[in-house]
C-alpha cells in the first residue's frame, strides 16, 4: 500500500529529471563552443553517449522480465478466454481509432502549416551513410515477425510484440490450469511482479543522469543553431502535438468524466521521463507504477499496456505524416489527395510495432518513401533534429498509452470509482 508520504520523494525525482535537462543544455553548449572542429565535438559528445547508452541498457535490462511477469500474472487471474478477447477487442478498438486520429492531423496540419515549404536546405547527400533497416518492412514481414520463433530470442531483442504473442498463450494456459499443480506456477509468477517493480525503483535512480548525458550529447553535436535553422518544422510539429493531445483528452473525458485530471497529474512524470530519453521503454514502468497507484486492476494494466506500446504510438504516427510530408514539400514533390490518403493508411499498418526506443518511427519513414516515390536520402533533412521530434512523439506514446488503458479499464469496471472525491494532484493510490 502507499502512502501519501511518498509524494514528496517522487516530486523531487521529478524536479531533478529537469534539473538535469537544464544542466545537460548548458554543458552541450559548452562543449560545443570549446570543440575546435565537427570531430572534436563528436569525441566530446561520445562520453555523453556511453553514459546515456548504459542507462538505456539498465531499461532495456529490465523491460522483458517487467513486461512478461505483468501480462502473464494479468492473464492468469482474468478468468477465461473470454474475458480476454473482449479487453483485447475494445483496446483494438480504441487503438485504431486513436492512430486513425493522430495519422489524420498530421496529414492536416502538415498541409496547412508545409513545414518543407521554402525550405531552403541543401539536397542531402544522397551517398551518405543511413544506418536504417528498410527493405525488411512491409506488411508480409511485419505479420511474419509478430510470432516469435524462438522467445528467448524475443527477450534478448526487446520485441515487445513478440513477447506480448508468447506471454499471451503462456498465460491463457496458466490460467487455465491453476486450480493444478501449475497453481504454483502462477504464485510465483505474481510475486514476481513486485520484485521486477522493485528492480525497476533502483534502475530510476540513475533517471536524472542518463537524461543530463542524453541532452548534453545532442547539443555538443548539433549545437543550439539547429533548433533556428529547423524552428519552423519543430513548431509545426510540436502545435500538431498539442492538437492531438486536446483530441485524445477530450475523447477520454467523454469516458473518465473528473478521473481524466487525476490521470493527467500522475503520468506527468512519465511523460517528462520519455520527453527527456526519447525512449518509450525508459518510461513504461513508471507509467504502470501511476497507473496501479489511479487504482487501476492490474490485471488490465499488464494486459493493455504492453499491448499499446506496440499498437497504440500515437506520437509515432502522427510523426511519421509530418515527416513523410516535409520531406515531400523539401523537394517540392507534389502528392494529391488520394496519395496522401493511400499513405496515411499505409502508415497505419506499418507503425504497429514500432519499438519504443529513439529513432525507430525514422524506420518507418524511410520504408515508406519510396512506396510513394519520395527520395530515401530525405531522411537525412530531418536526422539532424530528429531527436528534439522524438522527444515530444514519445511523450504523446505515454500520454496516449495512459489514456487508453485507463478507458479500457473504466469500460471493465476495473477503475477505482474513489478518485472522483480525491485531489487532481493526489494520485488515488495515495489516499488508500
Amino acid at each position: 500500500m502507499h502512502t501519501i508520504e511518498a509524494q514528496p520523494k517522487k516530486s523531487r525525482q521529478s524536479t531533478y529529471i529537469l534539473a538535469a535537462m537544464i544542466l545537460g543544455i548548458v554543458a552541450g553548449y559548452v562543449c560545443n563552443k570549446m570543440a575546435a572542429t565537427p570531430d572534436d565535438a563528436k569525441s566530446i559528445a561520445s562520453y555523453f553517449a556511453m553514459l546515456t547508452d548504459i542507462f538505456l541498457r539498465l531499461i532495456k535490462m529490465i523491460i522483458a522480465p517487467l513486461i512478461f511477469s505483468t501480462l502473464v500474472s494479468g492473464l492468469a487471474n482474468m478468468g477465461d478466454a473470454k474475458t480476454v478477447g473482449r479487453i483485447g477487442g475494445r483496446a483494438l478498438g480504441w487503438f485504431i481509432m486513436a492512430s486513425l486520429i493522430s495519422l489524420t492531423i498530421g496529414l492536416i496540419l502538415a498541409n496547412v502549416l508545409q513545414p518543407g515549404g521554402n525550405v531552403g536546405i541543401p539536397l542531402p547527400d544522397v551517398h551518405a551513410a543511413v544506418d536504417l533497416k528498410t527493405s525488411s518492412l512491409n506488411l508480409k514481414d511485419f505479420l511474419t515477425h509478430v510470432f516469435p520463433r524462438n522467445i528467448f530470442e524475443a527477450m534478448a531483442g526487446n520485441e515487445i510484440l513478440q513477447i506480448v504473442v508468447f506471454s499471451v498463450f503462456f498465460g491463457l494456459a496458466l490460467g487455465r490450469l491453476k486450480d493444478t499443480k501449475a497453481g504454483a506456477l502462477a504464485e510465483v509468477i505474481e510475486n514476481a511482479v513486485p520484485v521486477m517493480l522493485k528492480v525497476t525503483g533502483y534502475v530510476m535512480l540513475f533517471a536524472p543522469l542518463g537524461v543530463f548525458a542524453a541532452i548534453a550529447n545532442v547539443v555538443t553535436t548539433q549545437g543550439l543553431g539547429v533548433l533556428v535553422v529547423y524552428g519552423k518544422v519543430m513548431g509545426g510539429f510540436y502545435f500538431a502535438l498539442l492538437v492531438l493531445w486536446s483530441v485524445l483528452i477530450g475523447l477520454a473525458y467523454l469516458v473518465l468524466k473528473r478521473e481524466v485530471f487525476p490521470l493527467l497529474s500522475a503520468v506527468r512524470d512519465p511523460m517528462i521521463l520519455g520527453f527527456s530519453t526519447a525512449s518509450s521503454e525508459a518510461a513504461y514502468p513508471r507509467v504502470m507504477e501511476a497507473l496501479r497507484r489511479l487504482g487501476i486492476s492490474e490485471r488490465v494494466i499488464g494486459f493493455v499496456l504492453p499491448l499499446g506500446y506496440s499498437f497504440n504510438l500515437d506520437g509515432s504516427m502522427i510523426y511519421t505524416t509530418f515527416a513523410s510530408l516535409f520531406v515531400a514539400q523539401a523537394y517540392n514533390i507534389h502528392l494529391d489527395l488520394w496519395t496522401q490518403i493511400t499513405m496515411l493508411l499505409v502508415l497505419m499498418v506499418s507503425s504497429k510495432g514500432i519499438a519504443g526506443v529513439p529513432r525507430s518511427a525514422l524506420v518507418v519513414v524511410a520504408a515508406v518513401m519510396p512506396m510513394f516515390n519520395l527520395p530515401e536520402a530525405g531522411v537525412l533533412l530531418i536526422m539532424g533534429i530528429d531527436v528534439f521530434l522524438d522527444m515530444g512523439r514519445t511523450a504523446t506514446n505515454v500520454l496516449g498509452n495512459s489514456i487508453a488503458t485507463a478507458v479500457v479499464a473504466k469500460w471493465e469496471n476495473a477503475y477505482d470509482e474513489e478518485i472522483d472525491d480525491l485531489d487532481v494532484e493526489v494520485p488515488a493510490g495515495e489516499a488508500a
